[in-house]
C-alpha cells in the first residue's frame, strides 16, 4: 500500500474542475424535511460545521447536495457551514441538483435563483438533473442547462441516474452549445456494480464523462459493523433498516466480502470503510469519484483517511473477485 500525505486532485470529466476523489454527500443535512429528508435523523448545525470543517481540513474540496434534500434545507445548511468555516472554505466547490419529477425543463431556469439564494450566493460548479423522469425530453433539459451556463449561473452540467443512451443524448445536445456533459451520478459500490454491465461505465469512459458514485458504502453495510453486531440494525433511524441488505440473510451473503475488507483493514491500520472507498476511487483510473455521507465527525475522518493510500494491484483484484462472487 502506498501512503500519500494528501489526496491528489483529479479532473472531473472534461471540465476544468480539479476535485478530490471523494466529495461529501449532503443528503443527511436535510433536517428531516421533505419526502426524502426523513431518511436520516436531524443533525445539529454545530455538528454539520464540524463535519464540513473536518472534510475541508482533510482535503475534501467539494460537496454534493440537491433541491429535493429537505426542500432546500441541505443546500441552506451546507451554505451556513461553509460560511462559518471562513477562509477554510474558500476553495470549496458545490454540486447541486434540479428535481425533475412532475416538472418540465422550463423549471430549471425558474428555480435556479432559489438554488443560488439558498446556497448563500456561492458558485454552483456543477448543476445536475437529478432523475431521468420529467415531462420534457433530455434535449430540452440540456438546452435549459446550457442557457444557465451561458448566463453565468452555473459552471458545468451533469446528470444523475441516466442510462447510457440518455448520457449520449445529453452530451450530444450540450456539444451543440459548445459544452460537454461532465458527469453522471449513479449508485455504485462493491455490492452494486450494475453500471459495469449496463453500458453506463463504458459510455462514461468513452465520452470522458466522470462517474460520481452515490451510496458507495451501500448505506453502511460495507463498514462491517452490522455483520459484527447485527443488533445495531434495530437502532437504525429511517426506512433503510428494512432493506434486504440488513436482514440476516443479506448480512450472511455479504460476509465473505466484509471479511476480506476487514483483513486488509487490519493489515494497513485502516477500516473496512476506507478499504471499500479506496477500491472504488481507484478501480477505474480517475473516472470514478464517490460521495459518502457523514452524519458524525468520525465518519468524515474515515472518509478523509480513505484517500491517503492506494491498494496494491493484487489487493484490488482480490476485492474485485470476492465482490463478483457475491453478485453471482
Amino acid at each position: 500500500m502506498e501512503a500519500t500525505a494528501s489526496p491528489v486532485l483529479r479532473q472531473l470529466g472534461s471540465s476544468d474542475l480539479l476535485l478530490s476523489p471523494l466529495g461529501l454527500g449532503c443528503w443527511q443535512f436535510s433536517n428531516g424535511n421533505g419526502m426524502v429528508g426523513k431518511f436520516w435523523p436531524t443533525i445539529k448545525q454545530s455538528d454539520v460545521l464540524h463535519i464540513v470543517q473536518t472534510c475541508l481540513q482533510g482535503g475534501i474540496n467539494w460537496f454534493d447536495t440537491a433541491e429535493v434534500y429537505g426542500k432546500g434545507q441541505s443546500e441552506q445548511i451546507l451554505a451556513q457551514a461553509l460560511r462559518d468555516a471562513g477562509k477554510l472554505a474558500e476553495g470549496a466547490h458545490i454540486a447541486t441538483k434540479w428535481w425533475p419529477i412532475m416538472r418540465t425543463a422550463k423549471s430549471i431556469g425558474k428555480t435556479i435563483d432559489e438554488r443560488i439564494r439558498l446556497l448563500d450566493n456561492r458558485t454552483i460548479h456543477l448543476h445536475q438533473v437529478h432523475q431521468p423522469y420529467s415531462f420534457s425530453s433530455v434535449a430540452s433539459e440540456m438546452r435549459e442547462m446550457a442557457a444557465l451556463v451561458k448566463q453565468g449561473k452555473v459552471k458545468h452540467v451533469g446528470v444523475s441516474n441516466f442510462s447510457a443512451k440518455s448520457m449520449r443524448e445529453a452530451d450530444r445536445v450540450l456539444r451543440e452549445h459548445g459544452l460537454r456533459l461532465v458527469s453522471n451520478q449513479v449508485k455504485y459500490n462493491l455490492l452494486d456494480r450494475r453500471i459495469e454491465y449496463n453500458g453506463i461505465l463504458d459510455t462514461a469512459k468513452e465520452l470522458g464523462i466522470a462517474i460520481i458514485a452515490y451510496s458507495p458504502l451501500e448505506q453502511g453495510i460495507l463498514s462491517g459493523k452490522f455483520h459484527k453486531n447485527p443488533a445495531l440494525v434495530r437502532s437504525i433511524v429511517g426506512p433503510r433498516k428494512w432493506s434486504a441488505s440488513f436482514r440476516e440473510s443479506g448480512l450472511k451473503k455479504t460476509l465473505p466480502l466484509i471479511e476480506v475488507l476487514d483483513e486488509l483493514a487490519g493489515k494497513y491500520a485502516a477500516s473496512p470503510t476506507q478499504i471499500a472507498l479506496n477500491w472504488l476511487i481507484h478501480a477505474h483510473g480517475e473516472t470514478v469519484f464517490a460521495i459518502p455521507g457523514a452524519s458524525k465527525v468520525h465518519h468524515a475522518e474515515e472518509n478523509v483517511k480513505a484517500m491517503r493510500f492506494v491498494l496494491s494491484a493484487s489487493e484490488m483484484s482480490r476485492i474485485d473477485e470476492v465482490s463478483r462472487q457475491i453478485r453471482a
